[in-house]
């Protein structure tokens, strides 16, 4: 699972590697401890253009549907499993419609010991970016007018997959991590062969996975008001 991730460059630093043609004007600071209801920058291909337009936005961490009566949804819909998205309402248009990329940083994950569990910061081994596949979701609040700019709610989720390799020793999911040659193809709104390019998605992400490095941090990270720089430096475990 992924349940806190790391963004500690937003905004610029970001758009070299995807590409991205608009950036939002309220993109979130960088943040060291997000976790699910917390707002974070992804990146999806815009329909309402032709071809469709690239935007880097702000969303929030947690699908909420367009037929949901309220967000509250979206707090227990922060991942969702990549093998099971087209048995799942709530995630299948989605996954056909809407498809996103969360880039981050890194992110922790806890591993079970005899001590109790262990957080690790697990991130790229050449600082770069970590590229999360995920599904997006416009929902319209029915208590705000129409003419309200804050009406409609942007949100995502992060996929998962089994985890393999050596990420396997610390917990046995992690994010379904996209290749940048693969992100094209994952945030195509226009295909029409979304189980392969799922499958794709899916059978390219070890690679990602045996670039990343893991290391011990502490264990401030699990209280969510811990916000800041040091919750990724190195712990002695």
């Amino acid at each position: 699972m992924c349940g806190r991730f790391v963004v500690a460059n937003v905004g610029s630093e970001l758009v070299g590697v995807l590409r991205v043609d608009v950036e939002g004007d309220d993109l979130p600071a960088p943040s060291f401890n997000i976790a699910p209801t917390d707002p974070a920058a992804v990146v999806l291909d815009s329909t309402k253009t032709e071809p469709p337009t690239r935007r880097l936005a702000r969303a929030r961490w947690g699908l909420v549907p367009g037929w949901a009566k309220d967000p509250a949804i979206g707090a227990r819909a922060f991942n969702a499993r990549a093998e099971e998205l087209e048995d799942k309402p709530l995630f299948r248009t989605a996954l056909h419609k809407r498809r996103a990329v969360i880039p981050a940083s890194g992110y922790y994950e806890w591993q079970k010991s005899d001590q109790g569990k262990v957080p690790h910061y697990i991130h790229p081994a050449d600082d770069g970016p970590l590229l999360f596949a995920g599904l997006y979701e416009w929902w319209k609040d029915p208590s705000k007018s129409d003419d309200d700019p804050a009406r409609w709610m942007l949100s995502f989720t992060i996929l998962t997959r089994d985890a393999v390799g050596s990420l396997r020793s610390i917990h046995d999911r992690t994010p379904l991590f996209v290749d940048p040659d693969h992100a094209d193809a994952w945030l195509d709104p226009t295909t029409e062969n979304v189980r392969d390019v799922l499958d794709a998605a899916i059978d390219a992400a070890p690679a990602v996975g045996e670039t990343l490095d893991a290391r011990v941090v502490s264990p401030a990270v699990g209280n969510v008001r811990n916000n800041r720089p040091d919750l990724i430096d190195p712990v002695q475990a």
